[in-house]
């Protein structure tokens, strides 16, 4: 089991703070250091999205990462972007967000690289992407200036539901590639649960 440092415990806690003050009770810590985390899951399977090809694929496309089976859905149609040694996720209805559900294996953490693409699935710079995550309660993330580096990786002290996926702009379409799916690390998963705690106390105190 690896060791959960005092930096990443006040990373957790503070991941939870902005959680709980955007997202109504939600228990979800936000990444965008891919190595953190990595560190704070266990058994993470990733879809590189490869075996893709520039075209569409209609509304719904089943898939693995690991162990993991997961769904990927948008209802103006999803489409293969990149190319042509990397291949990505992206859809053909820039204002519809592309949805990804149906974890199995009781998937508490998502992540990869979000960033924006054009009409032919070329990469655009410095897009915005539009990430919620949903447990039972829901965080939105907005991430600013993509690149195809750009990671955001959501790690909840439940089961997620979904993750989706929306373009900030008028001009590009949202896209994704490597997407990790795992479970927790037990003791970041623990402390996470800890950081909850604190912050439900806090807030308790506050309202007295």
């Amino acid at each position: 089991m690896r060791i959960v440092s005092q930096f990443l415990f006040k990373s957790l806690c503070l991941s939870a703070a902005s959680c709980v003050a955007g997202a109504a009770q939600a228990g979800i810590a936000v990444y965008t250091n891919q190595a953190d985390f990595l560190s704070a899951i266990a058994a993470p399977g990733t879809d590189t999205f490869d075996d893709l090809a520039a075209g569409a694929y209609g509304n719904t496309v089943y898939r693995t990462a690991g162990a993991y089976d997961y769904r990927a859905d948008s209802a103006g149609g999803l489409w293969g972007a990149g190319g042509p040694s990397d291949y990505w996720l992206s859809n053909n209805d820039r204002v519809r967000p592309i949805v990804f559900s149906g974890f199995s294996g009781g998937v508490n953490a998502f992540g990869g690289n979000f960033f924006a693409s054009g009409v032919g699935g070329d990469y655009v710079p410095d897009g915005t992407i539009v990430l919620t995550a949903a447990d039972g309660g829901t965080l939105t993330y907005d991430l600013t200036g993509a690149t195809t580096a750009s990671f955001v990786g959501f790690l909840s002290s439940a089961p997620l539901s979904s993750v989706s996926i929306g373009a900030g702009g008028v001009d590009y379409w949202p896209t994704a590639n490597n997407v990790v799916l795992a479970v927790p690390e037990p003791a970041a998963y623990g402390m996470l649960l800890a950081g909850m705690s604190l912050l439900g106390v806090t807030a308790r105190r506050r309202r007295g």
